[in-house]
Parts: structure tokens; sequence; C-alpha cells
């Protein structure tokens, strides 16, 4: 089962990672002044990773694949690493939506 863990920033922000069974990290969030607003995020990517059409493909200018989730209203919550194919994006969009909506928040910060 993944985990959102919860760590600050050395700016002090909060923020989020969904991490795989395996450890590795499968999406990390913007920076929040404010935990609640981190916690609310976790709970925005829960409820958004079911559906697909949140999921925005990207490549950047060095032609790597990568992807972000956004919410309802069209704010991005989390962003993926770099990949080297498109195959294996999906692969990891297919992680997101497997592990976020039962995953478990580690907060680091206490």
């Amino acid at each position: 089962m993944g985990k959102f863990v919860i760590t600050q920033r050395v700016n002090k922000e909060y923020q989020f990672n969904l991490k795989a069974n395996n450890g590795e990290i499968i999406l990390m969030s913007e920076g929040y002044v404010q935990k609640s607003s981190c916690q609310k995020g976790i709970e925005s990517v829960k409820i958004n990773s079911q559906n697909d059409a949140r999921y925005e493909r990207r490549v950047t200018v060095n032609s790597k694949d990568y992807f972000v989730l956004k919410a309802g209203n069209g704010e991005i919550i989390g962003k993926s690493q770099y990949y080297s194919s498109k195959a294996s994006m999906e692969v990891g969009i297919s992680s997101v939506k497997s592990n976020a909506p039962s995953a478990e928040t580690v907060d680091e910060t206490i």
C-alpha cells in the first residue's frame, strides 16, 4: 500500500509526496504555507486520482514524458517524475490511481 508523506521544505512550506509500495515517489505536491492546506491537497489527490481526465500528459523540452494531476478547478495538485517513455509514464499514472485512494498519511513534520 502506498503512503503520503508530509515534509517541510527549507523555506518552511509543507509538501507531500505519494510513495508507492517500493518507496518510489510517484507524485510530488507544490509547496503549501499551512499544513492544513497540504492535508487538503492529499484529500484532493485521493478523489481526483480516479478520474483519468484529471491527468494532463506533458513532455519536457528535452523530450521527457511526465504528468500532472489537476483538481476539478484546474489547479495542479501533483506532478510526476520525468519518464523515458510514454509507456513508463502510463505505468506511473496507473500507480497513482491504485495507490492514492487507500494510502495512509505519514506526517514527518511532528
